[in-house]
């Protein structure tokens, strides 16, 4: 079966450095997959990270999905946490194109949905527990490329990350986890984490 399409309409004029990290991740996954991944209504001032941009099976979009896919939208499916059913298998009978509209990986969740929901495109959820956005994607294509129910994929939610003896910090999402227990993350990202954190605590002194 051909790769789908997943599309993160990114509703910021920059790139902040996990959603960097993220980015990343999902265009290496899509194109490990056969898959397509798109960044959607793009500010004219975003600038595309280097490593990103040399990924092929990624693409940069100034265009909306509902310029994009004006003449397909019922082959658009966007996740959504209010929409009307759970993401299925057999979706990937009924979509090509994968929607996440900026709301998963936000922390308390925004709906920044809203948006794209009022635009007519048919939702589907992943869960109950907000996920990062590379896990989204990855739970996604899990369930519609893997043809693994979502209640059969193997979770971690709010894992405790332990840096050293003394430091540690619970991340308020849900993960899919390897079979060691540990949580998917993005390369780098556990080192990210943990410079934020020393930061926070060198604010604090």
């Amino acid at each position: 079966m051909a790769g789908k399409t997943y599309i993160v309409e990114h509703l910021d004029e920059e790139l902040g450095p996990w959603s960097e990290l993220e980015y990343i991740t999902i265009a290496r996954e899509s194109q490990e997959t056969g898959s397509k991944f798109f960044l959607s209504s793009l500010h004219p001032q975003f600038k595309v990270p280097d490593a990103l941009a040399a990924i092929p099976s990624f693409t940069a979009e100034r265009r909306g999905v509902e310029e994009l896919y004006a003449d397909k939208k019922s082959r658009v499916c966007l996740l959504d946490p209010q929409g009307k059913s759970d993401l299925a298998p057999e979706d990937a009978d009924n979509f090509d194109v994968f929607l996440f509209g900026g709301i998963l990986g936000d922390d308390p969740p925004r709906d920044r949905t809203s948006e794209l929901r009022a635009k007519g495109f048919e939702g589907r959820r992943l869960g109950p527990v907000q996920m990062t956005t590379d896990t989204a994607v990855r739970v996604t294509r899990l369930v519609v490329e893997g043809k693994t129910p979502l209640k059969d994929i193997p979770y971690v939610d709010f894992p405790e990350l332990k840096f050293n003896e003394y430091e540690s910090t619970e991340m308020p999402f849900r993960y899919v986890k390897t079979e060691d227990g540990k949580p998917i993350m993005p390369e780098g990202m556990v080192e990210l984490i943990k410079k934020d954190a020393d930061k926070g605590i060198d604010d604090m002194l």
